[in-house]
Order: structure tokens, then sequence, then C-alpha cells
């Protein structure tokens, strides 16, 4: 785990606390308090906020409460803050085994924003990716048939196209890539049109309704899916919830023979979903992706910059399955992802 930097800045001491319960998965009410007050005192310049705490009236903005103000109060006054320590501390071991294959990672091809459902704005994902050693994370909002997850017409995806070129000079040589989580749709086609698909960097295609569609369908439409030439990465292809917030929900069933075979002729990688609700695919289907010799993706699928670090959920059951290495995507730099995506 790398301690996230602060340098007795109170906002990054706010911003670092929200990760840290992001990471550890806290209730979304108290990651909120930090980022919000976060948020506000970032509207100020840094000597209003000093001189704010040491007057004790931090609490008059909206969104500044009692803690985030007593945070902000403590690290003006020492550089750090007892809550931060105490989190810092207890967040110093990974979240789950495979240290050593996490390490050779390079980067993060499922992450999401506040442009669709995320909870943090893009520089401050690819700011957290950077500063937890990723070389590259590419974005990858939802399309706009994912309206409950408030996703992107092609016209607000190249808006977006702008902010990550700022976002880029201002964070190189770390590069935010620009790409999408498509619908893969009942019939099997994806809910993007091919123009803005080919501008993109890559493409991850996701079954997001309809899961319990029967088997024989559901194989047809996942295969179809995989086989557009713009797909690159097939993500949770079971679409299953084994814990959390949201309950639990059974995986879609499928030909997995048909839908890894379709995966390993068309050169698209099987993501290897590290959420700890997803923990997508089971490993009986993770064992079989490997044995048809598919290509992987280890991905966070992060709506928060906290949950940036659950990549070791993923890089576990990677090794527990015996996937190669040299197998899984992201263990490369930036443009051989490139040339990756453009291998056929």
């Amino acid at each position: 785990m790398t301690r996230v930097p602060v340098d007795g800045d109170p906002i990054a001491a706010l911003r670092a606390i929200a990760f840290y319960y992001e990471r550890e998965r806290a209730d979304t009410y108290r990651v909120k308090a930090y980022r919000t007050a976060a948020d506000r005192l970032a509207e100020l310049d840094r000597d209003e906020v000093e001189q704010r705490a040491r007057a004790g009236t931090l609490t008059d903005l909206k969104g500044v409460g009692k803690k985030t103000a007593g945070v902000v109060a403590e690290v003006v006054s020492t550089g750090t803050a007892a809550a931060l320590e105490e989190l810092a501390a207890a967040h110093e071991a990974p979240v789950a085994g495979g240290v050593e294959l996490r390490a050779v990672l390079r980067g993060d091809s499922h992450t999401h924003s506040t442009w669709s459902d995320g909870g943090s704005d893009i520089l401050e994902m690819a700011r957290t990716a950077r500063d937890l050693g990723h070389e590259w994370m590419v974005l990858t909002d939802h399309s706009e048939n994912l309206t409950v997850a408030n996703g992107l017409t092609p016209e607000r995806r190249r808006r977006q196209f702008d902010v990550i070129t700022e976002v880029n000079e201002e964070l190189a040589p770390f590069r935010l890539l620009r790409g999408i989580e498509v619908d893969i749709l009942e019939d099997g086609s994806i809910d993007a049109p091919d123009d803005l698909l080919a501008e993109l960097d890559l493409v991850v295609a996701s079954v997001h309704s309809k899961l319990r569609t029967p088997s024989v369908e559901m194989t047809a439409r996942m295969v179809a899916g995989v086989s557009n030439p713009y797909v690159d990465v097939l993500g949770h292809c079971t679409g299953r919830l084994v814990t959390g917030g949201r309950g639990t929900r059974p995986p879609s069933t499928f030909d997995a023979e048909a839908v890894f075979e379709a995966c390993l002729e068309n050169g698209v990688a099987v993501e290897i979903n590290s959420r700890p609700e997803r923990l997508d695919p089971p490993r009986t289907l993770l064992r079989q992706a490997v044995e048809t010799g598919c290509e992987f993706m280890i991905d966070t699928d992060a709506h928060a910059p906290g949950q940036l670090d659950w990549q070791p959920f993923g890089c576990e059951r990677a090794v527990e399955c015996e996937v190669p290495v040299d197998k899984i995507v992201n263990t490369r730099a930036a443009p051989e992802l490139l040339e990756w995506r453009t291998r056929l």
C-alpha cells in the first residue's frame, strides 16, 4: 500500500481520509462528508483556509462539519491529524494477496468518474492512480444506454476528451487513456456508434441488463458482443454480486466454452474484476478461461479513488487460478497496450 501523500496540506488530508474510507468500503455518508468538505475548501485560497482554521470559523461554511473542520485545524497546526495517522496505519497492508503480481501491473483499464456514476472527478481519479504507482489508467465511463448510471452520449464523450487532454498535460508522464464501458444489448449489438469507438483507446463491453436471460440467448448475446471489432475487454462476465450494499445476485448462465473461445478468436481480454462485491469471473470460469488460452485484464472497476487500490483482490484470484503473467495485458506499458489494441 502506498501512503497517500498529504505534505501538510489540509485539503489533501481530507481527501486522504476519504480514500482510506473508500478503500475499506465504509458507509458512503462518511466518505461524502470528507470529499464534500475538501471540495468546498478547495474553492478558497490556502491563506483563508488557514485563517478560518485558526479562528474556528470553518463550520460557517456549507459542507464543512465539526469533524472535518477539526481535521483541517489539526493539519494547519501540526502538519497532520490523528484521524489521518490512525487510518494510514490501519491501511499499511494490501487489501488481499497477489502482492508480487500487483507490483508488475502498469495500469487499470476499467474506471469511472463523476461524468457517469463515479464519486470523484477525472483529475482526482487519475492522480490517485498515479500515486498508487500506475503508469496509465483508462477512463471508461458508461455509455448512453445505461441511463441509471448517467451514461454519456457521444457528444458528452467527446467533450470529455478535452478534459482528458488537460489531465495528461498536468500529470505527464502518467497517461490517462480514452475508454468506454459499453453495454452488450439483448441482440448482441453495442450501444455506441462505430465512429466514436474508433476514436477511443480501449473498449470494455459488459452485460448490464436482463441478466437472468436463458443460457442459449445469453451465450449468443455475449458471443456477438465480443465479436464486435472495436471491443477489447469482456467486463464482469457473469454479472454476479456476492456481497455488498446492493445485495447478492447469482451469476448469469451461458456456454462459457463458446464465449471464451470467441474472446480468444477475437483477441478480447477477459476481465478479472477486482470489486469485492463482484470478484468476477468465479474461480471455475477463470480457470476455464485460462485453459482456453484467453488474455486477461485485472481491473478495479473503481467508482472512487480509494477503490483503485482494490486490484490485489483480482491479483490474488489470478495467482490462485494460475493465470500466466504474460497473458495479463495490463502488465504492459501504455504504448504496448495501444499496440495490442490494434493487433487484429
